[in-house]
């Protein structure tokens, strides 16, 4: 489309519904904040406990936005699915069991397709929370504990679709996932055990899960040949070689840097301990595969070797550019 031809009166028109939009549901969350009180810890103290899974359920935009709140439990530690609770009424109910909690979204409080759903869970005793904007609702009495929004207008200017308000169940579903992360203590190592693929699970990835250990390291000794440290440095692909002293401690490393500078006609006889640069760039097995490839670029002179090692200096890996890339990190 040639956006050219677009009236600017129009465009500036379109700006002003997109900020009005904006600023209105922000109004809302503000309310949704301000207001959160005892209930909203109750509500935790119910989900916490549960043994099983938090069985979160809506209809219609409800249930679009409690799948997407049931997606980010699960993903930040809190077992959790989302069940319809039109298909809850032929069937999935038995899908929910003993030791499980339900979350139930409904703006009116009065959605039929849950009654069923409610009443399984009264029946069995389990706990059930309600996000809902009317207190006096079907839902909001029949819950254990009733998150209440809080009276917002819809961006909408008939004020009938739901905007305003799906955004803040939206807002009050990531609050009681990060307030449930948070309670259980979970980490980023917890994180990328359920977040494997992708650009996120990489730059969750530690050194030691991508580093060459073994006798894939290039090592040698301060009395080695250049020589033979040559044929080493070429046997294992990595253009370079470690140097580690008589107490097992990496004390230098020889790059084809050191090589052009020491170039010369004995060069072949002279000791690695001659030619190495002292003091190598190393890096931890336990940090973040994203701190290494910061450590290769982040000084004047890029490198594309790092030397892993212990808490002692000893050598217990060695991570190259493309093994990070790879990754997936780079």
């Amino acid at each position: 489309m040639d956006h050219s031809i677009i009236q600017p009166e129009r465009l500036n028109s379109d700006l002003e519904v997109a900020r009005e939009v904006l600023n209105t549901e922000a109004a809302g969350l503000l309310s949704l904040a301000a207001g959160l009180g005892d209930r909203f810890g109750q509500a935790i103290e119910r989900l916490a406990s549960a043994s099983g899974r938090v069985v979160v359920s809506g209809m219609g935009k409800s249930g679009h936005v409690g799948r997407k709140i049931a997606a980010t439990l699960a993903s930040t530690g809190t077992p959790a699915l989302f069940v319809h609770p039109a298909e809850a009424s032929h069937g999935d109910l038995g899908m929910i069991v003993a030791g499980d909690a339900l979350l139930a979204l409904s703006n009116s409080g009065e959605t039929a397709e849950l009654a069923d759903l409610v009443a399984h869970s009264r029946r069995f005793a389990l706990p059930l929370v309600a996000i809902t904007a009317r207190p006096d609702s079907t839902l909001a009495r029949s819950a254990d504990v009733a998150l209440i929004l809080p009276k917002a207008a819809e961006a909408c200017p008939m004020g009938l679709a739901p905007t305003t308000s799906t955004t803040m169940q939206v807002a009050l579903g990531d609050a009681i996932a990060v307030a449930l992360l948070t309670r259980r203590g979970f980490t980023a190592a917890d994180f990328r055990q359920i977040h494997p693929g992708g650009r996120l699970g990489a730059r969750l990835r530690r050194v030691r899960d991508v580093m060459h250990a073994g006798e894939a390291m290039p090592l040698g000794s301060p009395e080695t040949t250049m020589a033979t440290a040559l044929v080493r440095m070429t046997e294992k692909r990595f253009g370079c070689l470690g140097i580690v002293g008589s107490d097992g401690v990496l004390s230098g490393i020889i790059t084809d840097g050191d090589l052009r500078r020491s170039m010369g006609p004995d060069l072949l006889m002279r000791a690695a301990g001659d030619v190495m640069t002292l003091s190598p760039r190393t890096i931890g097995p336990d940090a973040l595969a994203v701190e290494a490839l910061h450590a290769m670029n982040s000084h004047e002179r890029p490198v594309t070797t790092l030397f892993v090692v212990d808490a002692g200096g000893r050598p217990a890996g060695i991570l190259h550019v493309h093994d990070l890339l790879r990754a997936g990190l780079a």
